[in-house]
């Protein structure tokens, strides 16, 4: 195992020291989350939060970069759609009026023009006062740019759950096996029936600051909650890549995009290949989308941004 150096690379970050896990659910309430099996990783320095706007903006000013959801949609690239919806924008969760039904995304995620990470909920809407909130409505390129500007990487979907345990291998959570110990809120999720009752306090309904909950045992914060976080693992459609036949996998990766398109993509004409994001956001629910635990994992798109996705960085030694 690597030694950790004396001092972190850069302000803000932790050492990850590595090791052997359980790598998934040998329980999953979904089924991408098995086979679990036997995975390591190296030792690595991880961002301790999710990268804030304040930190996202330094990048910006000091690189001028326009992200994704700033630029207008390639036609070429999206022929299912009429010129007047080629406009720049991103994703942004509304809530319903009342119950609905739960297979239909697009009952609450609407395409808003003009929504991106300097205005999360579209035009009229503003960072001001969220400076140290996760930055949200960042697709894979964007995070790739900040990362390359910041001499960082993303981590692997192996190095970011081994992680977000914080040495508690096997554990259902990020901080152990009950959801609220002791009547304690451990993470930003939704509390409520998911998408139209949120029981919490107006400005806690969607991001909160970073450092809002307790760190996990490596110090790290919202490794769960909050908002999702791109890893650099293409989807497989469970961890069959990842595991070996018979012995554990050491610092596993999915690096071949060839199986991570949807089905009902390519019929549409969309080639697009999706990556893994990991731990959840402030809209996972107890009647909808509990992946709020280490082993949970998710496709995402990787030229779509939303209004509940953001990311962290590690440096490997």
């Amino acid at each position: 195992m690597l030694m950790p150096a004396r001092h972190p690379p850069q302000k803000n970050m932790v050492w990850v020291p590595g090791g052997s896990f359980r790598m998934g659910s040998d329980a999953p309430e979904y089924p991408e989350e098995g086979p679990i099996h036997q995975a390591s990783v190296d030792g690595f320095w991880m961002d301790e939060t999710q990268v804030s706007v304040a930190q996202f903006r330094r990048f910006i000013k000091e690189t001028g970069y326009l992200t994704v959801a700033e630029r207008p949609l390639d036609a070429a690239q999206y022929p299912q759609l009429r010129p007047d919806q080629l406009v720049p924008g991103s994703l942004v969760f509304t809530p319903t009026p009342g119950p609905t039904d739960l297979r239909v995304w697009t009952n609450w995620w609407r395409y808003v023009p003009s929504a991106s990470w300097k205005h999360p909920e579209g035009p009229g809407s503003s960072v001001g006062g969220r400076e140290y909130h996760p930055v949200v409505h960042v697709c894979w390129e964007d995070v790739v740019a900040y990362a390359a500007w910041a001499a960082k990487d993303l981590p692997t979907e192996a190095e970011w759950e081994f992680a977000a345990r914080g040495g508690l291998d096997g554990a259902r959570y990020a901080w152990g096996d009950e959801f609220m110990p002791n009547g304690k809120h451990m993470a930003n999720t939704w509390l409520g029936d998911f998408p139209w009752q949120n029981l919490k306090p107006a400005k806690q309904r969607r991001t909160m600051p970073v450092r809002s909950f307790p760190a996990n045992g490596y110090g790290l914060y919202e490794m769960t909650g909050n908002a999702w976080e791109w890893t650099s693992d293409f989807y497989r459609s469970d961890h069959s890549a990842l595991s070996g036949p018979c012995c554990m996998s050491s610092n596993p990766s999915v690096d071949d995009p060839d199986g991570s398109y949807f089905e009902d993509d390519l019929r549409a004409g969309v080639h697009v290949p999706r990556r893994v994001i990991k731990g959840g956001s402030h809209l996972c629910a107890e009647n909808y989308c509990q992946r709020y635990r280490p082993a949970a994992r998710h496709a995402q798109q990787v030229e779509s941004s939303m209004s509940h996705i953001g990311f962290r960085c590690v440096i490997r030694e």
